[in-house]
């Protein structure tokens, strides 16, 4: 059953124009949020699945004050945000709406790296009404890798991670979840991006999208896994008119953020252009 809840900020939301950090309450846990505020078109940014909004600081100071920044950390993420008994890929969803309504957005532009990406992926195809467009970041690729030799290949590297996530959670680089729950999220996300279940959420897609995608391997995978899995986005490009490859990037799926900021920057830009053409 899905458990609805009217989102709040704490503390207040300050003016529009300074950058406002808090935590905004959704069903049974509270996020960390931080909202720049002003004027600009508000962009929000959707974290890698075990990552914390610190991963966006270069691709913002790109984009620089003329946006409005809108960045958190997902439930167990981070230093601050709060656990909960629903870490399902829904509830996630559930928390852009949260998020957006707490800091009184109605309309935003999404950037989604991994995890984040597919996330992304699915708000928009629900919202185009609200979506500006969106910017996926090495994710969201429609391709059939989890099958039962990968499932059980992921629940054993998170059981041998196991004892030393709790000598990392102090410093919010790992979640304050466990290694079972952390696995049974990462086999959701492989159920939820074979071709049968993401395919047609990215043909649905009716808001300008852009991608930007990374090259070579990321952690966990193996050999040309990684660029086998992002081969299933050239059938999308091929239907869908609304997505294109803004860029194809050197650097890997766990570097992206850091060495090609100013690609991902570039894609939030022509994706505002399109919107702008598109509204006029």
């Amino acid at each position: 059953m899905t458990q609805h809840s009217t989102p709040h900020s704490s503390p207040s939301q300050g003016s529009a124009g300074a950058t406002w950090t808090g935590m905004v309450t959704v069903d049974d846990t509270a996020l960390a949020v931080t909202d720049t505020g002003g004027p600009g078109i508000p962009v929000v940014y959707l974290n890698g699945q075990f990552a914390t909004q610190g991963y966006w600081r270069r691709v913002i100071a790109e984009l620089g004050p003329g946006w409005r920044h809108i960045t958190y950390d997902e439930r167990a993420r981070g230093r601050k945000s709060k656990r909960s008994a629903d870490y399902s890929f829904e509830a996630a969803v559930r928390d852009v709406d949260a998020v957006l309504a707490a800091r009184g957005v109605d309309r935003a532009l999404l950037v989604g790296w991994s995890y984040g990406a597919v996330v992304g992926a699915h708000w928009a195809r629900r919202n185009p009404e609200r979506a500006l467009g969106a910017v996926l970041v090495d994710g969201a690729f429609p391709y059939d890798w989890l099958d039962e030799a990968m499932e059980q290949r992921i629940r054993k590297q998170f059981r041998q991670w196991g004892p030393f996530l709790p000598l990392l959670r102090p410093t919010g680089l790992t979640p304050r979840m466990n290694a079972d729950q952390m696995a049974d999220s990462n086999i959701e996300l492989g159920r939820l991006s074979s071709e049968r279940e993401l395919g047609p959420v990215l043909d649905g897609i009716t808001v300008p999208v852009r991608y930007v995608v990374a090259s070579g391997t990321s952690l966990g995978s193996r050999g040309d896994e990684q660029e086998r899995i992002r081969t299933g986005l050239d059938a999308v490009t091929a239907r869908n008119p609304h997505i294109k490859v803004s860029a194809k990037v050197a650097s890997n799926h766990g570097a992206i953020l850091k060495k090609d900021f100013r690609a991902v920057a570039e894609a939030v830009r022509e994706v505002a252009a399109l919107d702008r053409g598109r509204t006029q």
